[in-house]
C-alpha cells in the first residue's frame, strides 16, 4: 500500500486527524493542480472536475486540516473514481 492509499485510508477513517500537508498531498495525487495561495488559504482545481477546493488549517490545531475539507475531498475522489489510476 502506496502512501497515497494510506493518506486516502486516513481522510476516510479519520478526516479530523489529517494535516494540512497531507489533505494536499492527496489532493494532487488525486490529479488536483494547486491554483494559489491566499494567507493560509491554498486553492487547488482538479483539470477533468469542474470543482475547486480550498485547504486552510484548523483553528483549534493549525497543523491539523479541517474536518469537513477533508471529507469534502474523500467524497470528491470517490464520486469520480480518482483513486484509479
Amino acid at each position: 500500500m502506496g502512501k497515497k492509499d494510506k493518506l486516502y485510508r486516513k481522510a476516510k477513517e479519520s478526516p479530523e486527524n489529517l494535516s494540512c500537508t497531507e489533505i494536499c498531498f492527496l489532493a494532487e495525487h488525486v490529479g488536483f493542480e494547486f491554483r494559489n495561495q491566499s494567507g493560509s488559504h491554498k486553492i487547488y482545481k482538479h483539470p477533468k472536475i469542474k470543482k475547486m477546493l480550498n485547504f486552510q488549517p484548523d483553528k483549534k490545531d493549525k497543523s491539523k486540516a479541517k474536518r469537513y475539507q477533508a471529507e469534502q475531498l474523500v467524497a470528491i475522489i470517490e464520486n469520480n473514481n480518482l483513486m484509479e489510476g
